[in-house]
Formats: structure tokens, C-alpha cells, sequence
């Protein structure tokens, strides 16, 4: 409840864009290869701000 209005850091912004999108990627495998690779490049590029960010 106190953590109602408690704003989310750039890190768990990123972790949960992460999340969205490899979900995605992982639903597009099957379906379109090309999208699915270009959608887990941008994970990738997402994974790679989080670790810069971390450090």
C-alpha cells in the first residue's frame, strides 16, 4: 500500500521492457522468424543499458 505511488527506477523500467519483449520474441519464433530476430536485437540493446546502468 506505501508502495503505491513509488515511482520506478530507469533499471526496473528496462527489466520490465526486457521482459515484454522477449515475450514477444519468444511468441514470434514460431510465426515470423525475420520479426523475431529484429524484436530480440532490441532485448538485446535493452539487456545492454541495464548492465551499463547496473555498473
Amino acid at each position: 500500500m506505501f508502495g503505491l505511488f513509488k515511482s520506478k527506477s530507469e533499471i526496473e523500467k528496462l527489466q520490465l521492457k526486457y521482459e515484454k519483449l522477449m515475450k514477444e520474441w519468444h511468441r514470434l519464433s514460431t510465426i515470423n522468424r525475420s520479426k523475431s530476430d529484429q524484436i530480440y536485437a532490441e532485448a538485446q540493446e535493452v539487456m545492454n543499458k541495464i548492465e551499463a546502468l547496473k555498473q
